[in-house]
């Protein structure tokens, strides 16, 4: 559908979308004028161990700091306190009524406890601030003394940021006026889209033609614009996400969606309203073959929408009840991305292009790595766009050991990574796919040496897991010849890395070392994070606190996108993350084994060894909190099932002797009824 036809429909049912767009704008403004300002107030304490712990402790220790071990459980012990009820009660007589909120310091691995409350009255945030803050104190000692903890071993509290002057808080504001507006218009939007597909069901049935779209004004100034009238289709919608998602730096969003609204995540959105508004005045038919990344989606949806009715349950914090609600916003930008890979693309040579073009966009999204790490800078930091705010704060050169590891334009070094993991695989198939035989050698194979060698600069264990389980996985399947020669290239890069990058080996067998020892303190930090997340998973254990709401600002940070899943959506959520990880496992398996070509077969590999990376990898860090690679990987997903699509369809006939040439398979499909045939 092109948008000049989709011009058309909003124009001819404007009585639908112009009053409910106006009734979004004027309900956005009484909102804007009538909704408070909010201001907020941050403070910190850190958490001191006795002085008598340097000298040996009684037997009982200290039962909360562990007698000088690590102050991290002791901090979680007393934000869980003053998050109970009684705390509240207590809190809320001495004069502290507006909404506060109690947890880690964002980004701090230490016991940095951080306080925050959130009001209308300045001066009354302040006071509120000061007295959250020296109960927080009180609280701590009375905790000791009920576990008869001897004084001098008193785990102490040390103010580190006092009460700050309380700062307006406009993002609030905007987000209920965008939610408004936002609503309104989409409403708008699908009834008008509805209301058409009902207009042209009926006069199907009453046998009349199809109603061709009248030389309105519109429609008139439409024609004249080529770009208009360039007919659409999903590859080049996703083409203009992936530019958005590969080359604006994904920590930077809109202000009123936070991290959900990412220049490409919006873009996703509106590709998903092209789709409706396609599929409803039947210009895309949902390709035979292709449900099974859209049911592993209906099974996430449902997961996401029963932890949302959970966090409403509950008496969750302002932040949380924002954090579910752009929980739903990531959820339709998925359902996008599959939706448009797996039902929107008819033509074969459409995912191909579009495969291609996410390893030219990911090759060039790793020679920006490169400059990050020999220039030791990143250059997402020098890049600001007007009317986009960071979304994660305090992003800045992160170092391990010697090095300065890269994230080019993603959010993290781990994104970085991951990302240029699960796409390796189509690099490598693209290389060796015979159809670009004819290609030059810098075209195929300088994607798989660019992709692959940023992988270890990121100096951590994520890239070289993903880079083991990609061997793993495609080796083995290829022919003998090639299989020995790819081992050697291997062997040779990493001698290739020590002359190159003195030192960057070394450092990289070290990080596995002391993982497998239990000696490296990144390890022992997760490891408490496993015990401290235990009681969050038996507090709600089938549907979780809220897809969305364990944000490190209020709790932790989990590097783990299993532990996290399941503090969020439960063991309903784990199911779901499982199944969208089989999906793929399976698409590539079954890809495989109905392969017709070798390049098919390939292909198949490809998407197994992604979705295996994916599997494994998302142990390792939080993946789908990170929109380049989430979006990557149900891009991925969705992909897979087209592909699969194309394998399951008949193969054209072949003619007999001195007939015509066989078909393709676009031209052996039966004509569209006359009136689903897009006018030009």
């Amino acid at each position: 559908m092109t948008l000049g036809e989709l011009l058309a429909v909003l124009a001819r049912r404007w009585y639908l979308m112009l009053p409910l767009t106006l009734a979004g704008l004027l309900a956005g403004g009484w909102l804007y004028t009538t909704v408070p300002v909010q201001y907020t107030s941050q403070s910190s304490i850190s958490l001191l161990d006795s002085t008598a712990v340097a000298r040996l402790a009684p037997t009982y220790g200290n039962p909360l700091s562990n007698a000088g071990g690590s102050l991290v459980v002791t901090a979680d012990v007393l934000i869980k306190t003053l998050q109970s009820s009684d705390a509240a009660s207590d809190l809320h007589k001495r004069g502290v009524g507006d909404p506060y909120t109690v947890g880690f310091a964002a980004g701090a691995s230490g016991p940095l406890v951080s306080f925050a409350v959130t009001g209308t009255d300045r001066a009354h945030v302040l006071a509120e601030t000061r007295r959250l803050t020296d109960f927080a104190q009180e609280q701590l000692q009375a905790l000791q003394a009920a576990s008869r903890v001897a004084p001098q071993y008193y785990v102490k509290a040390a103010p580190i940021v006092l009460p700050q002057t309380p700062v307006s808080q406009q993002k609030s504001r905007y987000q209920y006026v965008a939610a408004v507006v936002i609503a309104c218009t989409t409403a708008g939007f699908l009834l008008s889209f509805v209301v058409e597909s009902w207009s042209r069901a009926r006069r199907r049935r009453r046998g009349l033609p199809a109603r061709a779209d009248r030389a309105r004004p519109a429609v008139r100034w439409t024609r004249q614009r080529a770009l208009l009238r360039r007919p659409l289709d999903a590859a080049t919608i996703l083409t203009g996400y992936l530019l958005l998602a590969f080359f604006v730096p994904s920590n930077m969003a809109l202000p009123a969606l936070g991290g959900a609204g990412t220049p490409a995540n919006v873009f996703a959105l509106l590709g998903l309203f092209w789709y409706v508004a396609s599929w409803l005045t039947g210009r895309i038919t949902p390709a035979a073959g292709t449900r099974g990344p859209r049911l592993a989606m209906c099974v996430l949806a449902a997961a996401v929408l029963m932890s949302y009715v959970a966090d409403a349950t509950r008496a969750g914090s302002h932040e949380e009840v924002l954090g579910a609600d752009r929980g739903l916003i990531l959820l339709l930008v998925w359902v996008s991305l599959v939706v448009l890979a797996s039902a929107g693309i008819s033509d074969r040579d459409r995912l191909d292009t579009l495969l291609r073009r996410v390893v030219v966009m990911a090759t060039v999204v790793a020679a920006i790595g490169y400059y990050d790490f020999f220039a030791r800078t990143n250059i997402a930091d020098s890049i600001s766009i007007p009317g986009l705010h960071t979304s994660v704060a305090g992003i800045e050169a992160m170092d391990r050991g010697d090095f300065v590891r890269p994230r080019s334009t993603t959010a993290h070094p781990l994104e970085f990574g991951g990302m240029l993991a699960i796409l390796l695989p189509f690099a490598i198939q693209q290389a060796f796919d015979p159809v670009r035989r004819k290609a030059a050698w810098i075209r195929r194979w300088g994607p798989v040496a660019v992709m692959g060698g940023a992988l270890p600069l990121t100096v951590s264990r994520t890239s070289i897991i993903g880079i083991a389980l990609v061997a793993l996985v495609m080796v083995p399947r290829w022919k003998p010849q090639r299989r020995w020669t790819a081992l050697g290239l291997m062997a040779a890069s990493v001698g290739v890395f020590k002359v190159l990058v003195p030192g960057l080996i070394g450092t990289i067998t070290t990080l596995f070392s002391t993982f497998l020892s239990n000696s490296d303190s990144s390890t022992q930090a997760r490891t408490v994070k496993y015990s401290a997340i235990v009681p969050y998973l038996r507090e709600r254990p089938l549907f979780g606190r809220g897809f969305g709401t364990f944000s490190p600002d209020l709790y932790f940070f989990t590097d783990n996108q299993y532990m996290l899943t399941a503090a969020e959506m439960g063991a309903l959520g784990l199911l779901a993350l499982a199944v969208l990880f089989l999906t793929g496992i399976h698409h590539g398996g079954a890809i495989r084994r109905l392969a017709r070509t070798e390049s098919d077969r390939e292909l198949g590999q490809a998407f197994f060894a992604s979705s295996v990376v994916a599997l494994v990898i998302s142990a390792t860090f939080d993946a789908l909190s990170f929109p380049m690679y989430a979006g990557m990987f149900f891009l991925v997903l969705g992909a897979g099932g087209s592909c699969l699509g194309f394998l399951h369809r008949p193969r054209p006939s072949v003619p007999e002797a001195g007939g015509a040439p066989p078909r393709s398979p676009a031209a052996a499909a039966p004509a569209a009824p006359a009136d689903l045939v897009e006018s030009r």
